[in-house]
């Protein structure tokens, strides 16, 4: 049997301290956009979604934005009380519910701030296509990592983490 507190953990561990100033870093900035536009940074991202997939399904809308089907449907819920979106079940099947962008909610997601500064863009817009690729990639895997092991319950017994942290 291995020693779980061998080379192998210490290394993964190092990807904790990254991991803690990026979250640091999108916090910060979710406050600050939720600070000029009242919308949370889920709610901005449900708002793009709706917007490039058009008269799209709950279902659709939770894997596009990659957020759980229930905090999709709080923040259609958040967004269709502010009038940004509306929502219609279909004719054909009344399971299935369409939402689609209010004029209103094509206003504010016009008007919203991008969800990166513009340090940032500026500073990824410059980095080779081929280190842009590998950092998307390095946060694919790391994410792939999380969700295998928070999201699908691939830890040791008590360690994962019950429902999800989504944020509406």
């Amino acid at each position: 049997m291995s020693d779980p507190s061998g080379p192998q953990t210490h290394d993964a561990a190092k990807v904790m301290k990254p991991i803690r100033r990026i979250v640091r870093a999108i916090d910060m900035r979710s406050k600050k956009v939720a600070r000029e536009t009242g919308l949370t940074i889920p709610q901005i991202v449900i708002l793009h979604a709706v917007n490039e997939l058009g008269m799209v399904t709950t279902a659709a809308l939770s894997k596009h934005a990659d957020l759980s089907p229930a905090t999709t449907v709080t923040i259609l819920d958040k967004l269709e009380s502010r009038g940004l979106v509306t929502r219609q079940r279909s004719a054909a099947d009344r399971r299935i519910v369409h939402t689609a962008l209010t004029e209103r909610g094509a206003q504010i997601l016009r008007d919203a701030p991008p969800l990166f500064d513009w340090m940032f863009s500026k500073s990824f817009a410059n980095l080779s296509q081929a280190d842009q690729h590998k950092i998307i990639e390095a946060f694919r895997t790391v994410a792939d990592l999380l969700d295998a092991t928070y999201l699908h319950g691939a830890v040791g017994d008590g360690d994962a983490i019950a429902g999800s942290t989504d944020k509406a």
